[in-house]
């Protein structure tokens, strides 16, 4: 199939962060029970995943994963404690936090929970003293050591070697026939890595790249339905935006099985296929498989 990149004038940059929990729906295991403890933190009981706890929670998914941002949702460890937000608190995708104390805090446990520094801390929050915190007391939490620029991050993520893919692997098909690649794999203008965008041709339904097990078929906020398959190698790959399913979960594909049906994006107009190939759970530019 001949494909070609289009021109992005206009065109909304949709947060990887998304696909990532779209992933995790199903790399991080079967549901469990969950043990809550005071101050807004649960334990990770056995088989728990990020998705059964945010549903838990009355939480999005996204939402739970900023607020534990040095949680590795595919590894989650039994006996370890997840953060749960307040309504008050806020996770912007940029910029400072806005984070309620909750007993037994201090700068220093918070600062490590959220990946920043004591002292960035304090500056963010000059007119508070440290020594007395008062339990549902908000406060800012700038994100990040500093140390490195906007740019210096967007200069390493596009400079960034590839990792090796398993050997044997690739010369896919594409997911969808007589499409148009209308935004590539790659890091944005803001650093932030995004996925391909297929625009669909004549034919508006996605199938399957390669054999594997459908491990996810569902709905998904902002995703729409999304199709989630496993493949040998430890590879995945996820279909989203679809508005139609036509497969089922647990289901055996081989390329060329039919997935789902491509809606109308009532922004756009266009037909579009998010697509995105991961190894191990990491993102993998879909053209190192795809033929």
């Amino acid at each position: 199939m001949a494909q070609r990149t289009l021109a992005r004038q206009g065109q909304a940059s949709f947060p990887l962060q998304w696909l990532i929990l779209a992933a995790l729906l199903v790399l991080g295991g079967c549901a469990g029970s969950v043990t809550s403890s005071s101050g807004g933190w649960v334990t990770v009981q056995r088989g728990d995943t990020l998705h059964r706890l945010a549903r838990q929670g009355n939480i999005p998914l996204l939402r739970l994963q900023r607020f534990n941002p040095g949680v590795n949702a595919t590894d989650l460890r039994i006996g370890q404690r997840l953060l749960m937000p307040t309504p008050q608190e806020r996770a912007p995708g940029s910029g400072a936090y806005r984070y309620q104390i909750r007993p037994g805090d201090t700068y220093g446990n918070i600062a490590a929970h959220f990946g920043t520094s004591v002292a960035r801390l304090s500056a963010a929050n000059s007119g508070l003293d440290p020594r007395n915190l008062r339990i549902g007391q908000l406060i800012s939490i700038p994100m990040g050591s500093g140390s490195v620029s906007k740019r210096q991050q967007i200069a390493k993520a596009r400079q960034s070697p590839p990792a090796p893919l398993p050997k044997g692997v690739g010369n896919w098909p594409w997911p969808l026939t007589g499409g148009h690649v209308r935004r590539e794999f790659g890091p944005d203008a803001r650093g932030s890595l995004q996925p391909m965008l297929i625009e669909a041709g004549d034919e508006k339904v996605a199938r399957a790249v390669a054999s594997g097990t459908v491990k996810f078929a569902g709905g998904m906020r902002q995703l729409g339905e999304v199709v989630i398959i496993h493949h040998a190698h430890n590879l995945q790959t996820v279909y989203a935006q679809c508005n139609h399913l036509e497969i089922t979960e647990g289901v055996q594909v081989k390329p060329g099985t039919p997935l789902c049906r491509i809606g109308r994006n009532a922004r756009t107009g266009r037909y579009d296929l998010l697509f995105d190939t991961r190894n191990a759970g990491k993102p993998v530019d879909p053209r190192r498989l795809l033929r």
